[in-house]
């Protein structure tokens, strides 16, 4: 019978009980050992450098040193895969571009979420935590450079972009280089429900274009992004000469609720060969076959390339299927996705 080496976590908390949670949830798992636990960076450094563990949890809120400083200072010298704990804020957006892989939010309590739902999260997470490549990619996302204007007037081209595990920050990367008359863009990002809202304003504030959580019966139009809001299904659809989003709650598709291959489908069906695909890193099979059923009805589609991904998942899938017509790194997609719209 052949032995598979179980995945060495390191569990950083500053609070004895919810560490003593985190440890005794993450080694329920017969996959993962717990090798140590610490109550602050200091200690967690040091034990990074005795254990070698394959992934980490940190939490956001530490005193002494936080955990969005402890990732900037760790991550260009030891490369490591983390998984953020965090409370509702906007901080854990801070540690995926410091170079978090994922993150898992705490129970809310007051409605009645689990300790024992949050840690099959987690344990979900480190599992995937434990194949993305962390360290270079960062380096690789800053050559990503703004676009100029494209001055293309009325357009019904449409641009639907799905991603999943790394996929917050290759999102931003990818938003902060379209100019304020980009084609309008919707989007499914696999994130919980409370935080798609803050993720929306965080790409508001920083990017050229509109970006708002997608309401039902918000119009697509140039200039605007939608990000799929948690726990909605977003699907487009044509109202006489304009195109809305559907937004609605429903099963989970591949696992997930709001689904890539939900968009990236009514796309196909509802704007044909006007829209353009981007499916970018993430663990898993959701949204290749929406990309295929896209690109035979003339979509024009990409997929990030296994280099600058976090998790090669999602892309792989589409590409050996054949959904993906072309195949890039992330810095590269802009320009290929503009001059896609300047054929027009």
């Amino acid at each position: 019978m052949q032995n598979c080496k179980k995945i060495k976590v390191l569990v950083v908390d500053d609070s004895f009980f919810f560490r003593e949670i985190l440890v005794r949830g993450i080694s329920s798992d017969p996959a993962l050992e717990v090798v140590a636990a610490a109550s602050n960076p200091f200690t967690a450094r040091d034990k990074i450098l005795q254990y070698e563990p394959d992934v980490m949890t940190l939490d956001v809120e530490m005193p002494r040193m936080n955990g969005i400083e402890f990732l900037r200072r760790l991550m260009p010298q030891f490369p490591i895969p983390v998984v953020m704990i965090s409370g509702l804020s906007e901080k854990v957006f801070e540690a995926l571009n410091a170079g978090a892989v994922d993150f898992v939010s705490k129970p809310d309590m007051s409605k009645n979420q689990s300790w024992e739902a949050m840690i099959n999260e987690l344990i979900i997470k480190i599992k995937i935590a434990s194949t993305a490549k962390v360290g270079h990619w960062k380096k690789d996302l800053n050559v990503v450079k703004p676009m100029g204007r494209l001055n293309l007037g009325n357009t019904e081209k449409i641009i639907a972009i799905g991603a999943s595990t790394g996929g917050t920050e290759a999102i931003f990367q990818l938003m902060k280089t379209f100019p304020a008359d980009t084609p309008g863009i919707v989007i499914v990002q696999h994130m919980p429900a409370r935080f798609t809202n803050m993720y929306a304003k965080r790409l508001h504030d920083s990017c050229s274009m509109e970006v708002k959580e997608a309401q039902n019966g918000d119009e697509v139009y140039s200039g605007r992004a939608l990000i799929a809001a948690g726990d909605y299904h977003m699907r487009i659809r044509k109202s006489g000469s304009k195109y809305k989003v559907e937004c609605k709650s429903g099963e989970k598709v591949n696992g997930h609720c709001p689904s890539v291959d939900v968009l990236f489908n009514s796309a196909a069906d509802n704007v044909g060969s006007s829209a353009i695909g981007i499916i970018l890193t993430g663990m898993g099979s959701d949204g290749a076959k929406g990309l295929l059923a896209m690109r035979q009805k003339g979509a024009r589609t990409i997929g990030q390339n296994e280099e600058t991904c976090v998790v090669y998942g999602m892309p792989k899938v589409a590409f050996d299927i054949g959904a993906v017509e072309k195949q890039l790194p992330l810095e590269l997609i802009p320009q290929w996705v503009f001059s896609l719209l300047n054929q027009n």
